[in-house]
């Protein structure tokens, strides 16, 4: 197994996020039919599609954020606590912000 390269797996997801939402996009800009019932269904089709695109634009972000720690020497820091983030959970999770520990205890208190 080759040794984990967060610069190569960021691009990777950067690269992915990046695709995603211009296929949203494209899909957004196309016309809507003149019948009025199946330009209903593609609005709502349109809302599903522009969240899918607000979280494909977040990811983006985070993945600029964990470029950003990189190129600082803090990536793989915890943000919350200091401490490293596992390194399983970078190779799963190449843009996460938190351990496991400070993830949890967030997703506990709702945030």
């Amino acid at each position: 197994m080759p040794a984990f390269d967060p610069h190569a797996a960021l691009d990777a997801l950067l690269a992915e996020y990046s695709a995603r939402a211009n296929a949203i996009r494209r899909d957004l800009a196309r016309s809507h039919s003149p019948d009025f019932a199946e330009q209903a269904l593609q609005r709502q089709n349109d809302e599903v599609l522009e969240a899918l695109q607000a979280e494909a634009e977040a990811g983006m972000r985070k993945v600029g954020l964990a470029k950003l720690r990189l190129a600082e020497g803090t990536y793989g820091d915890c943000l919350r606590c200091g401490e490293p983030i596992e390194p399983a959970r970078l190779q799963v999770l190449p843009a996460c912000e938190y351990c496991l520990r400070c993830a949890e205890q967030a997703s506990e208190a709702g945030h």
